[in-house]
């Protein structure tokens, strides 16, 4: 049997995951985060609860803060890009609000996010995506309503900079990033020329656990010359594995490569071009999606 506490929390599991892993922008840190307010909510007394919903989005929130505030010293060291950790999309941790931005897990999004303070990014958050009043989130960020409204306006203002100006057709979608991850994994310039943004930008993450540039890398000439580059280095072989995913709301591909290798593939895509380009290869940010690849390729298997 499932006790109204525990059953009253699972009701807003989804939910508090969505706002860890915009807060934090990883997948194993936003459960920890889940795990540790299941532990506090069930040692707080029921009669000191109005709202179980608005009282453990404040619990997430905090816990987020204090581990985004360790995060952001470690990510100062980080080798090369950061990426927050891909989801695929029926992993759960995206929610289903009514509008556009609430829905939103995009790289360009979780990369803007964390351009801000943790602040802006818990006031953003919880405002505009989660639709808590600011009288809460005054209480989560310890200041007084007002200074919370222009924690959220300053963020919002940085977060519209960035996202994309309007979102092709899924047909089209499909299309180009087919097109896309084909010429990719060949190197044919002449269809990366067509495929590409001029001002495209490259982003790979390997975090100093696997090889990746250490720098984005902007402008479609350079972007062509680094994926033939990695063709021509690539004559050990096609990947061990492929499937196509739903990365963070956009198209993906997650791969076993030839060396063994894991990485995902996604990008953004705005008309008939790709704009942004995010490669992830460091393990450690891969091993959620495991259960994606087929059964011999997943960790422990014994084939």
């Amino acid at each position: 049997m499932i006790d109204a506490a525990t059953e009253e929390f699972e009701q807003n599991r989804q939910r508090l995951g969505a706002i860890a892993y915009r807060m934090l922008g990883s997948v194993h840190e936003a459960e920890d985060v889940v795990q540790d307010a299941y532990l506090r909510w069930h040692g707080t007394p029921r009669e000191t609860v109005d709202s179980p919903r608005a009282f453990l989005a404040q619990i997430v929130t905090r816990l987020s803060l204090d581990r985004l505030k360790s995060a952001r010293r470690k990510r100062e060291t980080y080798v090369g890009p950061w990426l927050p950790e891909p989801i695929a999309e029926a992993a759960g941790y995206v929610s289903a609000p009514a509008d556009e931005v609430a829905s939103d897990v995009s790289f360009a999004l979780m990369l803007a996010l964390e351009r801000l303070s943790p602040l802006e990014r818990a006031a953003f958050l919880l405002h505009d995506v989660f639709e808590v009043d600011f009288e809460e989130i005054a209480k989560v960020l310890g200041r007084n309503p007002a200074a919370c409204r222009q924690l959220a306006s300053r963020a919002r203002a940085n977060v519209r900079a960035v996202r994309p100006r309007f979102a092709p057709d899924s047909a089209t979608t499909t299309r180009v990033a087919e097109a896309f991850f084909s010429a990719a994994r060949s190197g044919d310039t002449v269809a990366l020329q067509r495929l590409l943004a001029e001002e495209v930008t490259l982003h790979t993450d390997g975090g100093g656990r696997a090889s990746a540039a250490l720098n984005v890398i902007a402008g479609a000439d350079r972007v062509v010359r680094f994926f033939a580059g990695l063709a021509r280095k690539r004559g050990r072989g096609p990947p061990q594995a492929s499937v196509r995913l739903r990365l963070n709301g956009g198209p993906g591909l997650l791969t076993v490569e030839s060396d063994g290798h894991r990485q995902t593939l996604a990008v953004d895509i705005e008309g008939e071009r790709v704009t942004a380009v995010y490669i992830t290869r460091n393990p450690d940010k891969l091993r959620h999606l495991d259960d994606w690849l087929p059964e011999a390729f997943r960790v422990g298997s014994c084939l």
